[in-house]
């Protein structure tokens, strides 16, 4: 299993809002079944990129998390 060099619980207290709220409709979506998933997912990865270009995450944790909640 590797290691993260950052705490998973610490990422997402600081995650910028817009990133937190895609990544929970995301989640929504995938339990409802959503005809909109694409969407959906394509908002998350539009919102790590914003995230990370904009110095609010560092390339490690926008990895993390698109592996985490897009399986890439």
């Amino acid at each position: 299993m590797e290691e993260n060099s950052f705490s998973e619980d610490i990422l997402y207290m600081t995650l910028p809002t817009f990133l937190k709220d895609d990544i929970i409709a995301f989640e929504e979506g995938i339990i409802s079944k959503s005809t909109v998933l694409d969407c959906l997912f394509n908002e998350v990865q539009g919102s790590i990129n914003s995230a990370l270009y904009d110095n609010q995450i560092t390339q490690e944790e926008a990895v993390y998390l698109r592996k985490k909640h897009l399986g890439l």
